[in-house]
């Protein structure tokens, strides 16, 4: 069962960057984030444009003066002076004896403890003093960050490679409405039912296309975020971070590690268009216009990488 502090450290955090909000801004939704982060997500957007909240989609529309317009989140920036607080006062000092400084880490348990706690409940633990412990972390964190650095470059390609796949698609949709047109000149009119519908089809596959590029833009422009903030944290922690600050947070970036690199795995894979043009010499067959085919592939990790931000939503 999550405890006060947890449940404070929780609201405090920004759900686009995973880090303690900063400069916190609410949305018309009472959603909390930070305005940087909103200011990243929504670029482009202008005053009056519609935009949708990331965590439960609800719209709302830019502000004015854009979205540092918009209202601060006085609950949450609240809770973030709180959080920010009891970080403080807890420190270095040991979680079961608040007056004790940590002097080892538990590997078994995964977490720093005193020397009182060496004694009596970890004796027979695997422990170590706390900075050698340390250095450890300190060495694989920094290959985690190196291999977030790479991931950002790979996220950046894929998305030039679905902008690039966006277009083709659309270049294909455009050669197959032409020789759908060109077929159509020479039938009769009873065949316009036809070409309504194989149009109609057509424009549906483009407007799905449309909104899972889009969907999958928002979804890579998220990751970047949450891997840059992830940088950003990783190299403050470790050029000023102390080492009970690096135990501590060793096991929680190594976690996001893993996840923010399943993120980079995910690849645009446009959809397939072609036409087939009718035999215009056969005008009595029922198939007087052609066959339209599209599929579709799947788009492996997409599923799960939205909903792993959904979860760092609720």
């Amino acid at each position: 069962m999550a405890t006060a502090a947890s449940a404070t450290t929780n609201l405090a955090m920004c759900p686009i960057c995973l880090g303690i909000c900063d400069n916190p801004k609410s949305l018309p939704c009472l959603h909390g984030f930070c305005l940087r982060c909103l200011q990243d997500l929504y670029r482009g957007r202008l005053p009056g444009d519609r935009a949708a909240c990331p965590k439960c989609r609800k719209e709302f529309r830019i502000p004015r003066d854009g979205v540092g317009g918009l209202q601060h989140h006085f609950i949450v920036q609240q809770l973030v002076d709180q959080e920010r607080e009891r970080i403080r006062l807890r420190g270095a000092f040991c979680d079961e004896h608040q007056e004790e400084h940590v002097k080892f880490y538990c590997h078994d348990c995964m977490e720093n403890i005193c020397l009182m706690c060496s004694a009596v409940k970890h004796i027979d633990h695997n422990s170590c003093d706390i900075s050698e412990a340390a250095d450890g972390f300190r060495l694989a964190i920094d290959e985690d960050d190196r291999q977030i650095l790479s991931a950002i470059s790979s996220v950046h390609e894929q998305s030039g490679l679905m902008k690039q796949g966006v277009t083709e698609f659309l270049g294909k949709v455009e050669d197959a409405r032409k020789k759908l047109l060109a077929t159509a000149d020479v039938v009769k009119r009873s065949v316009d039912s036809q070409i309504n519908d194989v149009l109609t089809e057509l424009q549906s596959a483009t407007s799905e296309c449309a909104v899972q590029a889009e969907s999958l833009q928002d979804t890579y422009q998220l990751a970047l975020m949450s891997m840059e903030s992830f940088h950003a944290r990783v190299q403050e922690l470790l050029a000023r971070g102390r080492p009970c600050d690096i135990t501590r947070a060793a096991c929680e970036l190594r976690d996001k590690t893993r996840q923010l690199l399943d993120i980079a795995a995910v690849k645009y894979r446009p959809p397939h268009v072609t036409f087939a043009p009718a035999d215009v010499t056969q005008v009595k067959r029922l198939s007087l216009i052609g066959k339209l085919t599209v599929t579709t592939e799947e788009q492996p990790g997409v599923r799960c990488l939205l909903h792993l931000y959904r979860q760092s939503f609720l």
